[in-house]
Order: C-alpha cells, then sequence, then structure tokens
C-alpha cells in the first residue's frame, strides 16, 4: 500500500526549499551590491592590474595572450562570452538544487562553502582592488563582451551593477570548482571526475575573455582549499547489510486419514519389531 506524505508535510518541505533557495539568491544579491564598496578605486585598480601581470611574468606562467588568441573570432568568442555571462549562477543554482533534493548533507557544506568563499572574496576586494586583463592597457588583450558579445558589463565609469575592478580572486573559477567537488562526491565510478571540467573550462573562458588573471582563479581555489578543509565532511551514509536469503519452505507430509499425530513421534531406528501376539 502506498504511504502519501501528510499535505503539512509536504508544505513544510515546499517552505523550506522556498528559504533556501532565497537565501541563494540573496547571497549572490549580497556580493554584487557589496562590490559596490570598492568603487571609485580605479587608480589603485589599474596600477595593481599592472603589477599583478609583471607578477605572472616574473613567475613564467602563461601568457593569457595564447588562451585569447583562438578566441579572436566572432563564433569562439561569442561561445565564451555566453559561457561566462550565462553558466555561472544557474549551474550553481541547479547544482544546488539537486543536492537539496537529494543529498541535504552535501548541500548544506557546499552552501556554507559558498558562502564562506563570498565572503573572504569581499574582504580581497577591498583590500586589493585590481582591474582585469581587458582594462589594464599593459596587457594588451581584448575586451571579447564589448567587441564581440555579449557582454554582462557597461563602460566601467557608469555600470551601477558591479563594480568592475573587482577581478580578485575569480568567484567565477572558485564556484565552479566547489560545484564540481561537490558533484564528484556524491557521485560513483571514476567518470564523476569529469565534472572537474566545468572549472577546468570556466578557468579558460575568464582567462581568454579578459576577465581575470591566472592568479585570480589560483587564489580562488586555495581560498577554496582552506575552507573545505574547515568544513566539517558530511556523515558517511551507514552500508546497507546483505539481504538474507529466504529460508526453504517445507510442505508437511500428507497424513492418513483417522490417523492422530502425536506429541512425540520416535525415530525409525528406535522402533524395534515385537513378536506378534504381544501387547
Amino acid at each position: 500500500m502506498e504511504i502519501t506524505q501528510p499535505a503539512s508535510a509536504r508544505a513544510g518541505a515546499w517552505r523550506r526549499a522556498g528559504r533556501e533557495l532565497t537565501l541563494v539568491a540573496v547571497l549572490f544579491l549580497a556580493y554584487k551590491g557589496a562590490r559596490q564598496l570598492v568603487a571609485g578605486h580605479a587608480a589603485a585598480a589599474l596600477a595593481n592590474g599592472e603589477r599583478t601581470w609583471q607578477l605572472e611574468r616574473m613567475l613564467r606562467l602563461p601568457d593569457e595572450a595564447l588562451v585569447q588568441a583562438p578566441l579572436l573570432s566572432e563564433l569562439p568568442a561569442q561561445l565564451a562570452n555566453s559561457y561566462y555571462a550565462y553558466v555561472h549562477f544557474p549551474a550553481t543554482v541547479l547544482c544546488l538544487v539537486w543536492l537539496y533534493l537529494r543529498r541535504p548533507a552535501h548541500y548544506l557544506r557546499l552552501r556554507r562553502a559558498l558562502a564562506a568563499l563570498t565572503a573572504a572574496a569581499l574582504v580581497l576586494h577591498v583590500w586589493i582592488p585590481l582591474a582585469p586583463p581587458r582594462l589594464t592597457a599593459l596587457t594588451g588583450l581584448v575586451d571579447t563582451g564589448r567587441v564581440y558579445g555579449p557582454s554582462v558589463y557597461g563602460p566601467p565609469e557608469s555600470d551601477q551593477l558591479s563594480n568592475q575592478y573587482a577581478a580578485m580572486p575569480s568567484l567565477h573559477v572558485g564556484w565552479a570548482f566547489a560545484v564540481a567537488l561537490a558533484l564528484a562526491a556524491v557521485t560513483a565510478g571514476r567518470w564523476r571526475w569529469l565534472w572537474l571540467a566545468h572549472p577546468l573550462v570556466t578557468m579558460l573562458v575568464v582567462v581568454g575573455t579578459g576577465n581575470h588573471y591566472w592568479v585570480d582563479g589560483a587564489v580562488a581555489v586555495a581560498l577554496l582549499g582552506l575552507i573545505l578543509a574547515v568544513l566539517p565532511k558530511p556523515a558517511a551514509l551507514p552500508p546497507v547489510a546483505p539481504a538474507t536469503p529466504p529460508r526453504p519452505h517445507v510442505v508437511p507430509s500428507p497424513r492418513r486419514a483417522g490417523h492422530r499425530r502425536t506429541a512425540k513421534v520416535q525415530a525409525a531406528a528406535d522402533v524395534r519389531l515385537r513378536p506378534p501376539g504381544r501387547g
């Protein structure tokens, strides 16, 4: 017989899901709004952008221009810009919803990791305002969003929705790695590591579109690693006990009519033949 959930229980589950989704949306909007705290530091951000570029060359990191070169035509650039603009937040929300419904403990850990990473990023945005490569003349990188579209940013001096001088660290990369690690933890088999393709593609996209330096992504991954090391791991599911094989069903032998079963039946080996005529 199918057991149905009471209407009150279903309503409570929907209310909890609504609160969680609202919390994630508020987290994202708070991040977007708080970035405005570091608006107006264009000179310092541009100077830090040049220092970051020079530091990467001293460390002999690959030139970001090598990643951008294959994207400097209409179709590749539009694909990369669309990935940057439309995959980051929807992919994170879809992962959180799925984990909330199927793996609540992993959902809670991912939500805490994203919140802590976002808070740490805001501190760094205030502490180290950083212009992205596309706004730093020393890099020579092209703003692919402005040239080829689609772009999520307007002119930096008039953009009221986001602060474009807050490139350090890259939350695109940090959130993508957090999502991939969470999904890899709840799936089985060696194919689960394919989830890491999402942050790797994200890293190439944010660099190729001129929105971040290599070190922006590296700092985000390092912060995420520290946060995950501190957060408690979800409890492991209890092992499933092996199924007990069913006992064979013994069908009793039919009894003769008029024969009564005695309380104690003698074994055939104990039955002795008696001479005829003796009681």
